[in-house]
């Protein structure tokens, strides 16, 4: 029973894995590009593709036997979502600010104790964000090994935060920032809603994060940028981008009604 249990989790984790490979760096693959990267079995991995190909979240070429997805992958869940997710606001927010400024921008979410990459852009200032390779949707981090885990963490009641960073601190190895100094740190992201510091996720860098309002989403969200530090960035001027792009988005409001296809009967 358990291992039906461990097969069925395997399956789980390797149909994200498939569609997390896809991005804009990476618009469809073949069977070997998923075996490559996940260090896969071929056999099975082209047997998982053919299934998602039937189920309708993948196409496939028969010429060059690739596969992308399909809109259903797309769109699989979409009706649940904040308005912010479901209309594709929040997709464009994250292309405007890699095209404002060039670097790798992602959305964190907070997963349990750890945050997630749940998307990103990669940096098109190459000289900003050389790690974008690295640093990919689907990376996870404990909350207190991050400057966005952090200010995740700041969204949390107080009892739970300290709960989770006390845990946390207990089992972290060698040296970690102290308990009451990490608490000053986290109610001082709470205060801003904002957190500049480590990257985190396994990359030589940092980030500047912005909480999404409470408001507009339904579980702790954050959108940062992550880079190389430099002269040539400015943090603060990263800091109003987020907080003005973040404002406009949210608060934008169609201002005409919408005119029903059918009349009422």
């Amino acid at each position: 029973m358990l291992a039906h249990t461990s097969n069925k989790a395997k399956i789980a984790r390797r149909v994200v894995e498939v569609l997390q490979f896809f991005d804009e760096a990476h618009p469809q693959a073949t069977v070997m590009d998923i075996v490559r990267r996940y260090d896969r079995p071929q056999s099975s991995t082209s047997e998982l593709l053919s299934s998602l190909v039937e189920l309708g979240i993948l196409y496939k070429d028969g010429q060059s036997r690739s596969y992308r997805p399909t809109p259903r992958a797309a769109m699989l869940g979409g009706s649940t979502q904040a308005p912010i997710i479901r209309d594709g606001r929040l997709t464009l927010l994250l292309d405007r600010l890699q095209a404002q400024s060039g670097l790798t921008v992602a959305l964190f979410g907070l997963v349990g104790v750890e945050a997630q990459v749940f998307n990103c852009r990669s940096a098109t200032n190459r000289r900003a964000g050389m790690f974008c390779e690295n640093f990919t949707g689907g990376q996870t981090e404990r909350l207190t090994d991050s400057a966005v885990g952090r200010l995740l963490l700041s969204t949390l009641s107080r009892p739970r935060r300290e709960g989770i960073v006390r845990r946390l601190n207990a089992e972290a190895p060698g040296e970690h920032i102290p308990y009451p100094d990490m608490l000053a740190m986290i109610d001082q992201y709470e205060r801003k809603g904002m957190a500049t510091g480590e990257a985190g996720f396994g990359v030589d860098a940092e980030a500047c994060a912005a909480l999404i309002p409470a408001y507009a989403v339904d579980q702790p969200m954050a959108i940062g940028f992550v880079y190389r530090p430099s002269s040539s960035i400015d943090v603060e001027a990263l800091q109003d981008m987020l907080k003005d792009a973040i404002h406009h988005a949210i608060e934008r409001e169609d201002n005409h009604s919408v005119t029903p296809l059918v009349a009422a009967a």
